[in-house]
């Protein structure tokens, strides 16, 4: 069975790669990623040398391009995606093109060429804020940001290709990720980089906006059993179960880099902030067997060893204000 997995040299789509080409029984004969390397794409994520990996350099908006990858591939995971809040309070087109244009580009290369099935990676963040209580899958959606409106977008479309089509479609909804080779422009990565140099940090607001966390192991074990196990036409929300205020995962990121609060800088909140996501993964759960396998608590403390093991990786990267 021969996978096209797109945005694989980022941080979630090159876990799931190194997942997949990891040793043991092969279900996957051959995994061709798709990656335009882009400031938050990495080349060195991948073993590029792997005999069942091939990487093309590549933009999903390419239509030839993917047209002639979708003629030699069985399945399709779609990670590639513009992901960061702040750019897209900045500049919306390009998260616009690509995770709007890109995924209609694929989906439409994926029904020309009869791909047997295609799964296309979201964020809870579709959902918007939820005061209380948790989202589930048949929730409406209410996106705020530019970014997680162009993935609400991305999700309909994706959704209606089923509909309309019968294209084999399934959709995840993450929380918010965290774990080794994450760009540190989001909130973990980018505040254990600075507290490790002894630089300030940047809190937005009143640092009482809460987010689930989920190790991006654990995402990827739910993409696949989304992949192997779920149907058709369904949307799968994948959880973390570790809810922390911005605030909370401050301190515990101060206490695991030796920093202290007089690095903390309060800063203006960001515009339209979500003050908290959560969600609700009972179908996953029910239906794949899904279940987080990582704490928190040990999960945070091997990312910040990796960060403090790999400053080679990300000494030479700016970041920017984290999610």
């Amino acid at each position: 069975m021969r996978l096209l997995v797109t945005g694989a040299a980022g941080f979630i789509g090159s876990a799931y790669v190194r997942m997949l080409l990891a040793p043991g029984p092969v279900e996957v004969s051959h995994v061709t990623v798709l990656d335009k390397l882009t400031y938050a794409g990495r080349i060195d994520n991948l073993d590029v040398t792997h005999p069942r990996l091939s990487f093309v350099q590549g933009d999903i908006c390419d239509a030839a391009l993917v047209d002639r990858l979708m003629s030699r591939t069985d399945q399709v995971v779609h990670f590639a995606a513009e992901s960061h809040v702040d750019r897209s309070i900045a500049g919306a087109d390009a998260f616009v093109r690509t995770n709007v244009t890109g995924t209609q580009t694929l989906l439409d290369a994926a029904l020309r060429r009869g791909v047997g099935r295609f799964v296309h990676v979201s964020t809870d963040e579709v959902y918007g804020s939820v005061a209380a209580g948790r989202f589930t899958e048949e929730d409406a959606l209410g996106p705020t940001s530019p970014y997680a409106a162009s993935k609400a977008g991305s999700d309909l479309i994706a959704l209606s290709y089923h509909r309309t089509h019968g294209l084999d479609v399934r959709v995840t909804r993450c929380s918010n990720n965290y774990g080794p080779r994450q760009f540190p422009e989001k909130i973990i990565p980018l505040f254990v980089c600075r507290l490790l140099t002894g630089a300030e940090v940047p809190l937005y607001g009143d640092g009482e906006h809460v987010r689930e966390w989920l190790h991006v192991e654990d995402h990827c074990r739910g993409v696949d059993l989304v992949r192997t196990g779920g149907r058709p036409g369904e949307v799968y929300n994948l959880g973390g179960g570790t809810e922390l205020t911005n605030r909370e995962l401050t301190e515990l990121l101060l206490k695991a880099c030796g920093g202290t609060w007089d690095q903390v800088r309060h800063v203006a909140d960001r515009k339209g902030h979500d003050r908290r996501y959560s969600i609700l993964d009972v179908k996953a759960r029910s239906e794949l067997g899904y279940r987080p396998r990582r704490d928190f608590e040990s999960g945070l403390a091997e990312t910040v060893a990796w960060y403090r093991d790999h400053r080679s990786w990300w000494e030479p990267l700016a970041g920017g204000p984290g999610r």
